[in-house]
């Protein structure tokens, strides 16, 4: 998948988190699935304790790590509000 396809995944919600950057406005933010992995979970591990993550999911928090770490400007896109 595209990297910016990837990215786009990433949102931010001020109400949830703060608005830390979350996964496709869900309730788990990039922080925590960053975490699992450095604390050794494997992907297939967070995939079977959130049956909603997808793979992509996932790669895009590394491509999100990689992108602040490497300085790259880069904005979550807001949450989709429907009114």
């Amino acid at each position: 998948m595209e990297n910016q396809k990837l990215l786009d995944r990433i949102t931010y919600n001020p109400e949830i988190f703060g608005g830390k950057p979350i996964i496709r406005g869900k309730r788990l933010a990039v922080e925590h699935v960053l975490g699992m992995l450095a604390a050794g979970d494997t992907i297939e591990a967070l995939l079977q304790e959130y049956p909603w993550l997808e793979r992509d999911d996932i790669i895009a928090c590394l491509l999100y790590a990689k992108s602040v770490v490497a300085n790259e400007h880069f904005e979550p896109l807001p949450e989709k509000t429907t009114a």
